[in-house]
């Protein structure tokens, strides 16, 4: 064995033991140390994919060496090599960006605590992209949400405590739906590792034994996973926890945690389910309807908020729908379309909310959209990155969410029963992100009065006054027009990806 195949299981435990060494250091050493371990995290999942793509063919790490059914497995293919470099890319912008809000909202003794959640939320996300073993996938996913959870009431104040406990709700409604779904895969197969379980399923459904057992685990594990990562209407817990928690949790809470869970939704759907069975078993077009709701209404919601924070929130609810109604085309350029969305709304969303910080810095820190009139003036560099995130939520090309709407439509015209809806309701959707982002982005840049300014007490916020904020968004544009203009290299690694999962 080639010593690089280590690296994602190490990955996973220097991210899990950094947490615990976190509580004992200061809050200034702790961010130092969760910056190296992202960092070199990054290095090793990049190192991880130049081998994957150079073999040509996934492998599998059996921890502790026991063989299944007793032992436990790591899988490692193109598409989770790419996913936990990606994920790591955007955590450490997100970490980098947030610096001087965390220091300012956080109580001093209590700023190494945030760093222990962070670096376990980096090992549940690792985990779940790795993992070969359908109930290490559950004790991740809870270990996802307390983490998240906690990044979200770490101010404080009583709208994170609500915003906390409403999320803790939610997610454990769609934690238990998993679990009693992964107990009947169980009972129906008597395997846990997911190449075993789809085995004895395929079996199961060419016998055609089981049929409702199999079809009621499908729609609880679906369900349970859609709960979690706030598909429209379970998305009741979102606007608050990202409305209100501090800059950075809310990158991450946007970017990487529902993510995670839907990336997991699709290696169940490939590796553990099959994509033949879930297809036929009708639960995507269900998907489908509440994903193609979700782009509306969510954006619905965003149009009627006059807080830019709670904006970009219930946009995130409209863009989970994107993905969902990817899944319920049920074809492979769907899902391919999905996957692409899962990185160009990681990548604009983490830039949307650094941006409309820097924006609300130049108003006094007032979110209130009346208050932000000439903010793109006050603050350039966040006026400008609001705005390319603003042009990709649209479809505007050279941005990466142009190549989403792009790669959505074409998988549509392959599905000749869902062609139509999907069509307008791209369109609709597309006119209603531009009728709330493009409305904020004139406002930004409506001048002010300047008697207004001065009784208002705003500040011109300058580029070197906020080095690493400045940093992260310009590194978020980078990306935004990476994904925008060399979408090619980035779609063939999902296609081979893919099929390495199938």
């Amino acid at each position: 064995m080639d010593f690089v195949q280590n690296f994602p299981f190490m990955s996973i435990l220097i991210s899990l033991f950094a947490g615990p060494l976190s509580s004992v250091l200061s809050g200034k050493w702790a961010k130092r140390l969760n910056l190296a371990v992202i960092s070199v995290i990054g290095i090793m999942s990049a190192i991880v994919l130049a081998y994957v793509i150079g073999s040509g063919h996934e492998y599998i790490y059996t921890m502790g060496h026991f063989p299944a059914p007793w032992g436990n497995e790591i899988r490692v293919g193109i598409l989770e090599a790419a996913m936990a470099l990606f994920f790591c890319i955007i955590m450490l912008l997100c970490v980098i960006g947030g610096v001087l809000e965390r220091e300012q909202e956080i109580e001093e003794t209590k700023q190494n605590l945030y760093y222990i959640m962070v670096n376990l939320l980096l090992c549940s996300l690792l985990a779940l992209i790795y993992t070969n073993d359908l109930f290490t996938a559950y004790v991740f996913v809870e270990i996802n949400t307390i983490s998240a959870c906690g990044l979200i009431m770490i101010r404080q104040t009583g709208r994170t405590f609500e915003a906390a406990t409403r999320y803790m709700i939610m997610s454990l409604l769609g934690s238990g739906l998993l679990l009693l779904g992964i107990c009947f895969l169980y009972s129906l197969t008597g395997h846990l590792l997911m190449s075993n379980i789809k085995e004895q399923v395929a079996h199961i459904h060419a016998a055609g034994e089981y049929h409702v057992p199999l079809l009621v685990s499908i729609c609880l594990i679906s369900v349970g996973i859609a709960i979690k990562s706030a598909l429209y209407p379970f998305h009741t817990w979102l606007p608050d926890a990202y409305g209100y928690s501090t800059l950075s949790s809310a990158s991450i809470l946007s970017s990487l945690v529902s993510k995670g869970y839907i990336f997991l939704l699709v290696k169940i759907f490939y590796r553990v389910i099959g994509f033949d069975i879930i297809r036929e078993s009708k639960v995507i077009n269900v998907l489908f309807v509440f994903g193609v709701a979700g782009m509306i209404m969510g954006s619905i919601n965003a149009i009627k908020e006059n807080d830019i924070r709670r904006m970009i929130a219930y946009s995130s609810v409209a863009q989970i729908g994107y993905i969902y109604m990817g899944f319920g085309l049920g074809t492979t350029s769907g899902m391919i379309a999905s996957i692409y969305h899962i990185v160009s709304h990681a990548a604009t969303k983490s830039l949307l909310f650094t941006a409309a910080s820097g924006i609300t810095d130049a108003s006094a820190k007032s979110k209130n959209f009346f208050d932000l009139t000439g903010a793109g003036y006050r603050n350039k560099l966040a006026g400008v990155a609001f705005t390319v995130g603003s042009l990709s939520m649209v479809g505007f090309p050279m941005f990466s969410g142009f190549i989403s709407k792009l790669l959505f439509a074409q998988a549509a015209v392959e599905n000749k029963h869902k062609i139509l809806i999907t069509m307008i309701a791209l369109a609709i959707s597309v006119i209603l992100n531009a009728v709330y982002f493009m409305k904020t982005v004139i406002r930004i840049y409506t001048p002010e009065k300047k008697e207004v300014i001065q009784d208002k007490g705003f500040e011109d916020v300058l580029v070197w006054e906020q080095p690493l904020k400045s940093v992260a968004l310009i590194c978020f544009i980078v990306l935004n027009l990476f994904l925008g203009l060399s979408s090619e290299p980035v779609i063939n690694l999902i296609e081979q990806g893919l099929k390495m999962f199938a």
